[in-house]
Order: C-alpha cells, then sequence, then structure tokens
C-alpha cells in the first residue's frame, strides 16, 4: 500500500544516546554490515536501496569502459526490478545526496530529479510505501528502525508525477527510448503474424480436408 510521505518529526538524539543506540543496532546486526561512531558525534553505516524502476536509465558507456575510453555514447536499458545496492553513508547525508551516488555508483547520467526514495514499512500487518523528502536523513532512519529490512527497507523508484515529464529527458535519451519503443512495436508485430499465421495454416487445413473430394 502506497501512501504520502507523513512529516514525521525528527528526533534530536543526544551523542550518548546515539551511542546506545548504535551498541543496540551493532548486537542485532547479522551481515557485518555495522555502524561506527566518530568522536564528533557523526556516525557512518550501510544502508540497502532497492531498485523498482518502470523506464529505461541512461548509462555513460566511456566512464563505464573506464575514464580513458574514448568513447562518450550513452546506453539506454531497463534495470532488473528488485535489485539490491548498498551504500555507505554518514549521517549527514540527505536522501538527495544518497540518490546522487547511488546513480554515480552505477556511472547513470538521468537527472537525480527524476528519482525519489521510498521507505518501506510494516505496520500492523500491512505493508506502507512512504516518499521521503529530499532533506531527510536515511542512516538516522535505518539507526532509529533496527538492522532488519522486514521493519524499514529503502527504494528507489521515478517520480509518480501522473504524466511523464519528457522536457526533463536529454536528446539522447529521448532517442534511445524511442529505439526501445521501435524494437518492442515490432517484436509485438512479430509475434501477432507468427499467431495468425498459425490460425491461417489451421483454417487452410480444414478447408483441403473438406473440399477433398471422396
Amino acid at each position: 500500500k502506497d501512501v504520502q510521505k507523513e512529516r514525521e518529526p525528527h528526533v534530536y538524539l543526544s551523542k550518548e544516546e546515539v551511542k546506545e543506540k548504535i551498541q543496540s543496532y551493532n548486537s542485532s546486526v547479522t551481515d557485518k554490515l555495522k555502524m561506527t561512531l566518530n568522536a564528533n558525534g557523526i556516525y557512518t553505516g550501510f544502508i540497502k536501496v532497492q531498485m523498482e524502476l518502470c523506464r529505461p536509465i541512461t548509462v555513460q558507456s566511456s566512464q563505464r569502459q573506464g575514464r580513458c575510453a574514448p568513447s562518450n555514447q550513452e546506453t539506454a536499458f531497463y534495470l532488473p526490478n528488485g535489485c539490491v545496492n548498498t551504500l555507505h553513508i554518514s549521517s549527514t547525508n540527505t536522501v538527495r545526496e544518497v540518490i546522487e551516488a547511488l546513480l554515480k555508483k552505477f556511472f547513470v547520467a538521468d537527472n537525480p530529479a527524476k528519482f525519489a526514495l521510498y521507505k518501506r514499512c510494516h505496520k500492523e500487518d500491512q505493508v506502507y510505501t512512504c516518499k521521503l523528502s529530499d532533506r531527510e536523513h536515511p542512516l538516522y532512519l535505518r539507526l532509529v528502525a533496527g538492522p532488519k529490512t522486514e521493519m524499514l527497507s529503502f527504494v528507489l523508484r521515478e517520480h509518480e508525477t501522473g504524466e511523464v515529464m519528457w522536457e526533463a529527458f536529454s536528446i539522447p535519451e529521448l532517442q534511445n527510448f524511442l529505439r526501445i519503443l521501435d524494437k518492442e512495436e515490432n517484436d509485438q508485430l512479430q509475434v501477432l503474424k507468427n499467431r495468425y499465421a498459425a490460425y491461417r495454416g489451421k483454417l487452410e487445413e480444414a478447408l483441403r480436408g473438406v473440399l477433398k473430394p471422396g
């Protein structure tokens, strides 16, 4: 169940409270992805983000091949739905910074403003997905909820604007989308042609059987 973002008050914890929560968090961790508290009060840790993207992403081929690669082509493709990526962040990192870091990690050329980070949590035997504001701090939410992803997980999606804002895409992106649509259209047409060709073959075979002289 998707719900609108709820304005949750940010509880400012004292350094001692943060220390206690981190100790409790680390004692419950099962995947070795623990948090670390620095002397300045800032803590670091890991979050896992599940990718749920409906539209293709654009990847810079030259960066994917290496910084010295001469090619500067961009490729658009659909990312497998449900894949999970792990990021190492600090308690000062905002949602917007997390989105930018995630896209940079995989050399995604799309504008970060096209994406939004959601939190998924369980309440009263139901699963709720809420959009996070750009200024929220994912690691703080992870610390408060604990390490269990069943209690809280993060999801990256495109902005749900009702209609796609095509003006936000670059010309190469739009051209790649057209190529993908052309390929999908041709594939669907070929499927239909094969289906009707099979029907036609069966009808012609039946007609030959009926018209065959006895």
